[in-house]
């Protein structure tokens, strides 16, 4: 990602721990205006995702930038002895932690505040690895990536669901009116953080989707590398795997 996508533009702090004041900062009202402001349809994006790591029969997952757990609380339909929801919000992971329990999953997912750029698992421990709308905040896109990459094993699956922006008429004049107008309101009026959607909009700007994309991963080291745009583009599901 060439330009730097901060939340606090006034901020001394990284971009890391910043990412992590944000998610803090709107963890308890993150669920409801997600719903609001993608109308519902990254549920339908979600479902996608699961049945790409169902398929390939997986034991144990990590869900990277988890956030209150929606991810990881699906991929238990994967039939994974074991899922992992990793995040660097401690308020996030609490509230997911507490929806998790509420649906009995506390034994088989487990939340960690970890960096997704410096992962305390050793290499090729997992068999799928998932990330949804969350590489966008990496500090170094690569290194989060890299790391990515060493842990999980050979022949899994690596899926990413992000942002990207469509481009046909009148689908990429709508999105930007959305995310750039409707978005950063819906986020003043509803979230005690009043720059949080902006940054959320300007990032997904700013993300090196669709083949540019592809070819980090690539030169990374991820070999069958797809990607498939969602809902006229205004998302994608990234998949790849390592030999």
């Amino acid at each position: 990602m060439k330009e730097k996508i901060t939340p606090y533009k006034d901020s001394k702090l990284n971009k890391k721990a910043q990412v992590e004041q944000m998610f803090d900062n709107i963890s308890e009202n993150y669920d409801g205006l997600n719903r609001v402001i993608s109308f519902g349809i990254d549920v339908k994006w979600r479902k996608k995702v699961i049945a790409l790591v169902e398929a390939t029969k997986p034991e144990k997952v990590l869900d990277i930038a988890t956030g209150t757990g929606d991810l990881a609380i699906s991929l238990a339909k994967t039939g994974a002895s074991e899922i992992i929801g990793l995040d660097i919000s401690e308020g996030m992971l609490a509230v997911g932690r507490k929806k998790i329990a509420e649906e009995k999953l506390s034994e088989k997912i487990k939340m960690v505040q970890a960096d997704s750029e410096a992962l305390p698992y050793e290499n090729n421990t997992f068999d799928a690895i998932t990330v949804a709308f969350g590489v966008r905040n990496f500090e170094n896109l690569e290194k989060g990536l890299a790391e990515i990459f060493r842990v999980l094993k050979p022949n899994g699956i690596f899926v990413v669901l992000e942002t990207s922006v469509p481009a046909k008429f009148p689908f990429k004049q709508g999105y930007n009116f959305h995310t750039k107008v409707m978005l950063p309101i819906i986020g003043k009026l509803f979230s005690k953080d009043k720059v949080a959607y902006s940054y959320l909009s300007e990032s997904a700007a700013a993300f090196p989707y669709g083949e540019k994309f592809n070819n980090i991963l690539r030169k990374i080291g991820f070999i069958n590398v797809e990607d498939k745009p969602q809902t006229f583009g205004v998302a994608t599901i990234y998949t790849a795997s390592k030999t």
